[in-house]
C-alpha cells in the first residue's frame, strides 16, 4: 500500500492541535510532522516536539532554499511552515503521515501535493469556536478578534476540502480522522 498524506486544517481555535495531540498519544502508527514557526513558545511547548521554533532570519533561509512544503504568516504576526524532508521520508517509509496546518497551508500543500486527503476540522457551532478561543486566555482582545474575523474566512473555504470532520469530542473526532487515513 502507497502512504498518503494527510492535511487537517480548520478555523483558529477549533482544536486542531488537541485532535493531534491525542492521535500522537493512541496512535503511534500515524507520523506527525511537526511545523516550525518564528511565534515565541507557549507555556509548556516544547522545541521539536510542538514547534520548530525558529528565527525569523533561519525561516526565511529554509523558505529561500525551498525547504518548506508549505508558509505562511499567519494572523500577520508569525510565521508557521512544514520541513519538506520530514514529510517526504515519511511518505517514502510507507507510515500514515499527517499534516495539522491552516488553510493558506493547506492550499500550498493541494498545488504541490494534489493526491494528499485534505480533512477540515469544523466546530460544532460558531458559539463553541468563540467559546474555545476566549477560554485559551492565550490573547489579547485585540488579537482575539483578528482570529475571529480569520475564523470567519476559513469557515467559508471547508468545501476546499475532502471531508469535514467535526470536533465535538476530541476522542470521537481523533478516531474518525485516523479511519479516515487508513481508509485509502
Amino acid at each position: 500500500m502507497t502512504s498518503r498524506l494527510t492535511v487537517l486544517a480548520g478555523p483558529t481555535a477549533v482544536g486542531k492541535g488537541t485532535v493531534a495531540a491525542w492521535i500522537r498519544e493512541h496512535h503511534p502508527e500515524v507520523w506527525l510532522s511537526v511545523s516550525a514557526t518564528t511565534r515565541p513558545p507557549r507555556p509548556g511547548e516544547v522545541d521539536g516536539v510542538h514547534y520548530h521554533f525558529m528565527s525569523g532570519e533561519d525561516f526565511a533561509d529554509k523558505v529561500g532554499e525551498g525547504e518548506m512544503l508549505e508558509w505562511a504568516v499567519v494572523h500577520g504576526r508569525a510565521s508557521y511552515g512544514t520541513p519538506r524532508g520530514p514529510v517526504d521520508r515519511a511518505l517514502a517509509e510507507g507510515k500514515l503521515p499527517l499534516l495539522e496546518i491552516d488553510l493558506q497551508g493547506a492550499r500550498q500543500v493541494r498545488a504541490s501535493m494534489p493526491d494528499a486527503r485534505f480533512v477540515f476540522l469544523a466546530p460544532p457551532s460558531w458559539d463553541e469556536l468563540v467559546g474555545r478561543l476566549e477560554g485559551r486566555g492565550t490573547e489579547t482582545a485585540q488579537e482575539r478578534a483578528v482570529r475571529l474575523d480569520t475564523a470567519k474566512v476559513e469557515l467559508a473555504a471547508q468545501h476546499e476540502f475532502d471531508h469535514v470532520v467535526v470536533n465535538d469530542d476530541i476522542r470521537r473526532a481523533a478516531e474518525e480522522l485516523v479511519s479516515l487515513m487508513r481508509s485509502h
